[in-house]
């Protein structure tokens, strides 16, 4: 397959209030390739989401190099993001909040309407169609969310804890919900989750970010069969790919903790 993202010795710093330098990520260098999923893990604080924004284009980044290879077709968004917080448009019902992105692409009324709705049965939404966001709940929230990324066909699907907000029970629905859609749709994906099982349930492969500045400690391959399904979570070749992480992730955790208490100190 061929790359779809590279980043090259990428690394973002800024300024805080009292005039201090602090440098959020250092180094990252690592390639995606065409309909990839990779999921992003790291200790609070390490640079994830940043990175996430540098690629979406709403941070620039300080040093080194990023580039997203186009497909043919020119006109199709660079790449589309999902938030944890349900950012949708309270005052537009289900379907038009789904259809913006085509709206703003100036596609016409008939096309966007058809695909705006082939999307919303993707994500079992389309009961919900002419409902407005006070009347659903979260899990359906991020499902017009994730059907509105979707509709507009970016190049790219940013993913930025997506079901960080919702409970446990409608979280690992959500997780299959979008393993499904991913099988189908196979879209090039860069996620990031706090929750290791989450990056190893969905994930090709999963990057690991040091405690800050956040640097990559290591690059897990995922070498579980697709489809996968809510089982595999407990089957031996699950907890040996996600015991290595999980044994780095505490590690850099640690180092977080110590170099916050030094801070305060």
């Amino acid at each position: 397959m061929a790359n779809k993202i590279v980043l090259n010795n990428v690394g973002k710093s800024y300024e805080t209030g009292k005039g201090k330098i602090t440098q959020a990520l250092q180094d990252i260098s690592f390639t995606v390739e065409d309909g990839e999923f990779v999921c992003i893990i790291g200790p609070s604080g390490c640079g994830k989401s940043t990175l996430l924004r540098i690629l979406a284009g709403i941070f620039r980044q300080s040093t080194g190099e990023i580039t997203i290879h186009r497909s043919s077709d020119n006109h199709r968004p660079l790449n589309a993001m999902v938030f944890q917080e349900y950012a949708i448009f309270q005052w537009r019902t289900v379907l038009d909040n789904v259809l913006f992105g085509l709206e703003m692409r100036g596609i016409g009324q008939k096309e966007r309407s058809d695909i705006g709705r082939h999307y919303l049965d993707k994500v079992g939404l389309t009961p919900c169609a002419d409902h407005y966001p006070y009347q659903l709940s979260g899990g359906m929230k991020q499902r017009v969310a994730i059907a509105r990324a979707l509709a507009n066909d970016p190049e790219v699907l940013l993913m930025d804890e997506p079901f960080g907000a919702l409970d446990a029970q409608t979280r690992i629905l959500m997780q299959e919900e979008l393993l499904r859609i991913w099988n189908e749709e196979k879209k090039t994906v860069v996620y990031v989750t706090h929750s290791i099982e989450e990056a190893v349930m969905l994930g090709d492969r999963v990057v690991l970010l040091t405690a800050r500045p956040g640097q990559i400690r290591h690059v897990y391959p995922v070498d579980l069969p697709r489809p996968r399904s809510l089982t595999m979570r407990t089957s031996p070749e699950f907890n040996a790919i996600a015991q290595p992480m999980w044994d780095d992730l505490v590690e850099e955790v640690n180092k977080s903790r110590r170099s916050e208490e030094k801070e305060v100190l």
